[in-house]
């Protein structure tokens, strides 16, 4: 890991994060995370969006009294963003599923912990107690009901279901960069370790010196597959068989709240509020998914015209302050960020993700201030120019 202090001296801004985690992960790794489908079509759309969007401030008022606070579904947070579930983060920092988990927590902001991460969702808990669990089913309502089980026994209240990755995508971004699942020793592997050594030493080597070979711990009601051993293909190859009718059952079973994720079209927010879901995450799995879907922010209207008390969030794209402002004036009512904070925890484990949350708190406050707002029930879309806006209908 590159020296905290030194690293973090020279991050400014969320953006900042990349070219450092850039060069202090191995090729294939970094491509991993920073990779999305085929053209980048939805990855450049998701920050085309906000680019598209003016704010119109309002001058004279008095803002010395300013909050960041916000409530959905009934929960409180310090801030209107949280940590988007993002699967193997423990191989880009050490144990950094954790180091997620405890600076949301400290920070007061929710964390999703990810189907595929690689410490026990119990681990996480016990140090994270308000982390909400995100989930690709097992095939079979019986074995579905035992993981729904074992979620709510860990203290999990929030369920997520991401339901934009039934069919797996185009892996070409991954074999431009080299990333194989499952990773496979080799001289290609061994160099990467020699030319990476903090991160062969930090991360990788010290996992298995301390906790043994890693494994896909939240993905079922046991233990899953090893990360390096071919049934951890098996294991995450799409979930074809995911229906209205089976996320009907999960309803009935699962007593917390229920957020459905991956959700574009309006006519699936209808769906999901006649389900009886809490809220829905409008995604386009940051672009991971299918090439060419559209970015979140444009159907943000148009799924809120569907939600009526359903909270309807978002992710995809946000890299700065005035980005989570401009999605809440527009009528979100909370977000999501994914790439960044993975970087961060490479880049400085803990205190990177605690300084990324923080570079976003000094925003927030400082945009929110000067666009004459005190606090976000404030926002609204009186404050955005929207000419050169095209949103999605």
């Amino acid at each position: 890991m590159i020296g905290r202090g030194r690293a973090l001296a020279r991050v400014y801004a969320l953006e900042d994060f990349e070219p450092l985690a850039r060069r202090h992960l191995p090729a294939p790794i970094f491509g991993y995370v920073a990779g999305a489908a085929e053209t980048n079509a939805s990855l450049t759309d998701n920050r085309a969006a906000f680019a598209e969007i003016g704010l119109l401030p309002r001058v004279g008022v008095d803002v010395s009294t300013r909050s960041l606070s916000t409530r959905v579904m009934g929960l409180d947070y310090a801030m209107p963003f949280g940590i988007a579930p993002m699967g193997v983060s423990a191989l880009t920092a050490y144990r950094g599923d954790l180091v997620l988990a405890r600076a949301a927590q400290a920070a007061r902001i929710p964390m999703i912990v990810s189907a595929a991460s690689l410490i026990r969702l119990e681990e996480i808990t016990a140090e994270a107690p308000d982390v909400w669990y995100q989930a690709y089913f097992p095939q079979h309502l019986t074995d579905i009901a035992a993981l729904l089980e074992r979620v709510a026994k860990a203290g999990v209240e929030t369920l997520v279901i991401t339901l934009d990755s039934a069919v797996v995508p185009s892996r070409e971004n991954n074999l431009r960069s080299g990333y194989r699942t499952p990773i496979r020793p080799n001289f290609a592997l061994l160099w990467q370790g020699l030319t990476h050594p903090r991160w062969a030493l930090g991360t990788f080597l010290r996992t298995y010196a301390q906790h043994g070979a890693p494994h896909f711990e939240n993905a079922t009601a046991g233990r899953g597959a090893p990360l390096l051993s071919r049934q951890a293909v098996r294991d995450f190859s799409g979930r074809e068989f995911l229906n209205w009718d089976l996320l009907t059952e999960v309803r009935r079973l699962w007593k917390g709240r229920l957020v459905l994720k991956g959700i574009l079209h309006p006519d699936d927010v209808t769906r999901a509020r006649a389900l009886g879901a809490e809220g829905v995450i409008l995604s386009n799995h940051g672009g991971r998914q299918l090439d060419g879907a559209v970015a979140p922010l444009r159907v943000l209207t148009a799924a809120l015209e569907r939600a009526g008390d359903m909270a309807v969030m978002i992710d995809g794209g946000i890299l700065r302050g005035t980005d989570i402002l401009k999605a809440m004036a527009l009528g979100a009512a909370f977000t999501f960020i994914g790439r960044p904070m993975n970087y961060a925890a490479a880049v400085a484990g803990q205190a990177g993700v605690a300084h990324a949350i923080d570079l976003l708190r000094v925003q927030l406050r400082a945009d929110l201030g000067m666009l004459g707002v005190l606090g976000l029930e404030g926002l609204s879309p009186d404050l955005l120019a929207l000419e050169r806006f095209t949103p999605a209908r």
